[in-house]
């Protein structure tokens, strides 16, 4: 619009070029309408109009116009004009020409052009809608296809969510969401095994309670034999309530490990001690010696905290009372049945040892226990840390047959970021416990 106004003044300021020149070569001659076709209005100096092809309203207008601007606009019936004003002086006065031009062919091509812009631009909406529609329906095609997968997952126990070859974002999502549905599956898998083997390992004493009790009751007029029978039983219901008691502690462990709690070294050397205490209790009866023994490569520095490392004292207590109970269990029941020691010696009439050791050194914590039990078959020992695992022989891995003391002892251990190694030696089984500084 600026534009096409501006253009119509100039024409209609050029349209009196013709008119200067004339005037300024004889000011005193009359206008030659050698223009002819052109909108003019020229004055002489003595006021008379020398030419005048104006329409009557614009003519009226100019002749009214006492305005100082040199461009304005005239509207004559439906149509615009754009006049333009010049005053030229001469010898013989002062000269007024006006000049007009119609806007009716600018408005025209304006019409034209904002016909142009509409169509222009509907065209690009429209243009820039597909193209919308087709970009989110290309980006969002990876996310349909994981939901397609998602809802097959509750139908195949093997799907995972696809993964595209881009390694974008949307590739992210998947393999991030595919590892914690491992993790799920995981998860569910150890729990429905847990359940299967706790139900297994609960048959088995229930049964024989059940039979028990049944029995006590046939023996009701015989007072020794039903004393028998109470003090079975009794053994079939410790023996259940070590089972549970143990499940509902590994249960708890996993179920709380943080990877949060530390302990000083000192802190870990009197659970040690207590439990060697806890330890001897247990043994007094069956008169097996439990010895220990703590040392430290590190200098005495009473200016340098003591170390410490990734696990609880009360869950480091666990590890030594599970060890230590599973070595002396090893030995009674060796005693019972009469079983060999690995080194061939047997454990009756012999020295009947369990021994801790308690080391520090610049990296790690390690804790080794070693009895003078059966040892350990070699294909078993990759299997003693799986719950209720027992060996066939007379080694169990808890004092109340569970085979959870073990298990427990590996996942406080893990979760410490340490490790555990079982192996046998000339006369028994020795168990190591690494964990390290934090």
């Amino acid at each position: 619009v600026s534009i096409l106004e501006s253009a119509n003044g100039t024409l209609a300021e050029d349209d009196l070029a013709y008119y200067v020149d004339e005037i300024v070569a004889a000011p005193t001659n009359l206008i030659d309408d050698s223009g002819k076709g052109l909108l003019v209005y020229i004055r002489s100096p003595k006021g008379v109009v020398e030419l005048n092809t104006l329409p009557t309203g614009i003519r009226n207008s100019v002749e009214n116009y006492s305005g100082s601007a040199q461009r304005f606009d005239v509207i004559d019936g439906a149509t615009t004009f754009a006049v333009a004003q010049r005053i030229v002086s001469t010898s013989a006065g002062d000269w007024t020409l006006w000049a007009a031009r119609s806007t009716a062919a600018g408005n025209l091509a304006l019409r034209g052009l904002d016909m142009v812009f509409l169509i222009g631009t509907l065209t690009l909406l429209s243009i820039f809608a597909v193209a919308s529609w087709l970009l989110a329906s290309a980006a969002l095609r990876p996310v349909t296809r994981l939901r397609e997968r998602a809802e097959l997952l509750a139908v195949d126990s093997s799907a995972t969510l696809p993964m595209g070859k881009s390694r974008d974002e949307i590739a992210d999502l998947a393999s991030t969401l595919n590892a914690l549905l491992s993790r799920v599956r995981e998860s569910a898998a150890r729990e429905k095994q847990v359940v299967s083997d706790a139900a297994h390992e609960l048959r088995t004493p229930l049964a024989a309670l059940k039979i028990q009790l049944e029995l006590a009751h046939d023996d009701f007029d015989n007072a020794a034999d039903l004393a028998d029978r109470v003090v079975a039983a009794e053994k079939s219901v410790v023996r259940l309530s070590s089972l549970a008691n143990n499940l509902l502690e590994l249960s708890r462990f996993e179920a709380t490990a943080a990877h949060s709690a530390s302990s000083s070294s000192e802190q870990l050397a009197t659970e040690l001690t207590d439990s060697v205490d806890r330890a001897r209790l247990l043994a007094l009866a069956a008169d097996i010696e439990i010895g220990f023994t703590i040392n430290t490569d590190i200098p005495i520095d009473t200016d340098v905290p003591g170390a410490h490392y990734a696990v609880a004292a009360a869950n480091f207590g666990r590890i030594c009372d599970n060890l230590f109970a599973n070595s002396i269990a090893a030995i009674e029941k060796s005693r019972r049945g009469g079983d060999s020691t690995v080194g061939g010696d047997s454990t009756v009439g012999g020295d009947s040892v369990v021994d801790a050791e308690f080391t520090e050194t610049a990296s790690e914590l390690l804790v080794t226990v070693t009895d003078s039990g059966p040892g350990m078959a070699e294909s078993f020992i990759p299997h003693a840390f799986d719950r209720f695992a027992r060996e066939d022989k007379s080694r169990t891995v808890h004092g109340g047959e569970s085979g959870l003391g073990l298990a427990l002892v590996k996942a406080i251990v893990t979760d410490a970021g340490g490790s555990i190694e079982l192996g046998n030696t000339a006369h028994g089984l020795r168990v190591t416990v690494s964990i390290p500084k934090m």
